[in-house]
């Protein structure tokens, strides 16, 4: 079980790595699991629509890789790291909901083989950094 931390009304997760456009990665094996981070899912509300990339598609560290629909607004998913989609998430689809239920588990959006793991996940933030910056959002 991962430590977990509640910021700001927020939860933080140790074992993970965030970036500022409110996205997480889980590191599994030689894969990597992204998703929304519980920042983005409470702060969007209800997500009634997900796009997602199809399979073997290529992303790149910056990219837009998918969007989030809510009835006010449709957010673009931002890749945190490059690589080639190994799995996408087909529970998100048919029903968003579960987004903003489990952000950290059954709330995940992609599967990746990651292309330039170790340089990349030096521009994300790890579990002390996340917490200082959660801290500073309001």
């Amino acid at each position: 079980m991962w430590l977990m931390v509640h910021i700001n009304n927020y939860e933080v997760i140790d074992g993970l790595y965030y970036s500022e456009n409110h996205v997480w990665v889980k590191i599994e094996n030689n894969t990597v699991v992204i998703g929304i981070t519980d920042y983005g899912q409470k702060n969007l509300k209800e997500i009634v629509n997900v796009k997602l990339p199809d399979l073997g598609v290529s992303i790149n560290q910056g990219d837009v890789l998918g969007s989030l629909e809510t009835a006010k607004a449709v957010i673009d998913v931002i890749a945190p790291l490059s690589g080639i989609v190994r799995e996408v998430n087909e529970n998100v689809i048919s029903n968003p909901s579960i987004i903003n239920e489990d952000p950290y588990g059954k709330g995940w959006l992609i599967r990746i083989v990651p292309s330039n793991l170790h340089e990349e996940l030096l521009k994300l933030m790890d579990f002390s950094k996340a917490i200082k910056w959660y801290k500073t959002l309001t």
